[in-house]
């Protein structure tokens, strides 16, 4: 007869089980919160331009985006 006829098996990991869900479901529950699909409305790109726009006008200005 065997003593080793036991199986060791882990848990999964949870990747948020450290509070990070907690503290992602309180801020997605905050009245002023940022969703990414506000990224996708053409005012927020419309406002990044003019930003970038002001910018460029600084001569000490780099962009690594600039296709200039």
């Amino acid at each position: 007869m065997s003593l080793f006829h036991r199986i060791l098996a882990f848990q999964p990991i949870n990747p948020l089980d450290d509070g990070l869900g907690d503290d992602i479901q309180a801020e997605q529950s905050e009245p002023d919160h940022f969703e990414l699909h506000e990224q996708l409305d053409g005012r927020l790109a419309d406002e990044w331009e003019e930003i970038l726009h002001d910018a460029r006008q600084d001569p000490d200005f780099s962009y690594v985006g600039d296709d200039e």
